[in-house]
């Protein structure tokens, strides 16, 4: 018993380290990967720290799944090969892998911990610019949606099209533009930022995105992006958007 919870306390401060490493360096969560993850799936077929290690299109195309430190349901898809985040060529390079429908297909590990399935309505996905965020290596936030983020795409569904526009209200207190979309498979937001806002590709590391999915007759996903804005305290951070205590799992 005693050696049980002697395990128990060892691995909870492992954790803790690092969730501190995490926070420190810059370099942190590259480093769980590529010393950690990846290593353990190919020796042992255990990809811990890792909650999955998928390496179907080999490690240049593959990515990780790791329950992020805050939230209950929060968790990050990050690419096994080191890319650092929006701003890297590498997102929009020919053949690049599509971490958003990766992501979005592994939205049931935030699903099993809130204890059942949720509507597409409910689930996000974001990444941030390099200005609002602590990471170097390219991370998707998966988790639940603020629910005034929910009833305003709500509201205003009906003017979101197949062409970028404004969003026609803030949201958590900065303008967005968004997008609407059938399938993540077969329309990769990096790509569609891109070749569909002028100036983005030149400086898409002033850019943030965030996916949402849309429920009912028509599903699909509204994209959104927002730009950094110095002036105006905008770190380009659409994890704002985002409801790390899922408050929308328990209505």
């Amino acid at each position: 018993m005693r050696r049980t919870m002697r395990l128990a306390s060892l691995v909870l401060i492992a954790f803790a380290r690092l969730a501190s490493q995490a926070h420190a360096d810059p370099d942190a969560l590259w480093k769980i990967i590529s010393t950690q993850c990846l290593p353990n799936e190919h020796e042992y077929g255990k990809p811990d720290p890792c909650a999955m290690v998928d390496l179907d299109g080999g490690e240049t195309h593959g990515f990780v799944v790791m329950k992020d430190r805050d939230g209950a349901t929060q968790y990050l898809v990050m690419p096994t090969a080191k890319i650092t985040g929006i701003e890297d060529p590498l997102v929009l390079a020919p053949g690049a892998a599509n971490y958003f429908a990766d992501a979005w297909k592994a939205r049931h590990y935030a699903e099993e911990k809130a204890g059942h399935k949720l509507p597409p309505d409910t689930m996000s996905l974001a990444i941030n610019s390099p200005h609002g965020r602590s990471q170097n290596q390219l991370h998707i936030h998966i988790d639940c949606l603020l629910p005034a983020v929910r009833t305003a795409i709500e509201r205003n569904l009906a003017a979101i099209g197949d062409k970028w526009a404004p969003f026609p209200e803030p949201l958590a207190g900065h303008p967005y533009r968004a997008i609407r979309v059938a399938s993540l498979d077969s329309a990769n937001p990096f790509t569609l930022l891109a070749d569909g806002v002028p100036g983005a590709r030149e400086a898409m590391g002033n850019q943030t995105l965030a996916v949402v999915g849309i429920d009912g007759d028509k599903p699909g996903f509204v994209i959104l992006d927002g730009q950094f804005d110095a002036a105006a305290k905008d770190f380009a951070s659409s994890e704002e958007l985002q409801d790390h205590s899922c408050a929308l799992a328990h209505q």
